[in-house]
């Protein structure tokens, strides 16, 4: 997948973008231990990148005494950055559909679409433990230009992913979160949900993935399906 997220891997400014999708705001030294680089040039970027309308700063909240400092966040703009290039049309697409077809006609084409992608997927995954399984599908995404990672809990995982490659569709039509909370839960065999949505304003969208009562019904849980 051609996608900036990819091309800026080894530029400053492109380790500052990634940096600010993937934590939300931050501040300089925030951003120094994390790139292990000097405040100067820290700065020296933030300051093009503003220039260039894809980062803003704004007060941090003040914990005592002195002056509050600055975090740098990433615009509206920026979140472009990370989408698929062919959006715009899959969003005209997709509206045009809905007026010729109708919702139902079309709500049945986004299962079935969900359904393949699942297919794709799983095909991956298979045969592995829900925590391989889970971690796997993280670097599949990864390898499609979407930042993501795993965090283990009591009862199961949570994927979160810093940057949605279709921003603008699901921003208009949120049916496509849910299209793609099913085909997460088919990949994986597990029950999965959607918490956090980048789309609602929040920094990531994170997806609770509950882990089988018993390894026994992990197994079942996820057969693949006989051709």
């Amino acid at each position: 997948m051609s996608t900036l997220y990819h091309r800026l891997d080894d530029s400053p400014r492109g380790q500052i973008i990634k940096l600010l999708q993937r934590h939300g705001p931050m501040g300089i030294k925030e951003m120094r231990r994390a790139l292990g680089v000097s405040d100067t040039a820290i700065r020296q970027q933030l300051q093009r990148l503003i220039a260039d309308g894809l980062v803003t700063s704004q007060k941090a909240s003040s914990k005592g005494r002195g002056r509050p400092g600055r975090m740098y966040v990433l615009t509206d703009q920026a979140r472009h950055l990370f989408a698929c290039e062919c959006e715009t049309l899959a969003l005209a697409l997709y509206n045009e559909l809905l007026l010729d077809q109708g919702p139902e006609v079309v709500q049945r084409l986004l299962d079935r679409v969900g359904q393949k992608l699942a297919a794709q997927y799983r095909a991956q995954v298979q045969g592995r433990a829900l925590q391989e399984r889970v971690r796997m599908y993280a670097r599949l995404l990864d390898e499609r230009g979407i930042m993501a990672e795993v965090a283990e809990e009591d009862d199961g995982f949570v994927l979160h992913e810093f940057n949605c490659p279709y921003h603008e569709l699901a921003s208009a039509h949120t049916e496509i979160c849910e299209m793609e909370q099913k085909m997460l839960s088919d990949v994986l065999g597990a029950e999965v949900e959607l918490t956090h949505k980048i789309v609602e304003g929040h920094h990531r969208c994170s997806f609770v993935v509950k882990r089988p009562a018993s390894s026994a019904q992990e197994t079942i849980a996820f057969q693949v399906p006989s051709r």
